[in-house]
């Protein structure tokens, strides 16, 4: 399930398109795995409850 086919029904511009999408979509996964940030270096956050003090 690649995108591409070799199914002789398929227009070589339908093939050509396939390739560009799997082209773009590898891109774009590429481009967000360097993007990601790892869970190490993030820190939890915690609600600041220092307001409900003053209010019972």
């Amino acid at each position: 399930m690649d995108g591409t086919s070799s199914d002789p029904g398929q227009s070589r511009s339908e093939r050509a398109e396939a390739a560009e999408r799997q082209a773009a979509r590898r891109r774009l996964l590429e481009q967000a795995e360097a993007d990601r940030v790892p869970v190490d270096d993030t820190t939890r956050a915690v609600p600041d409850r220092r307001w409900r003090r003053d209010h019972p």
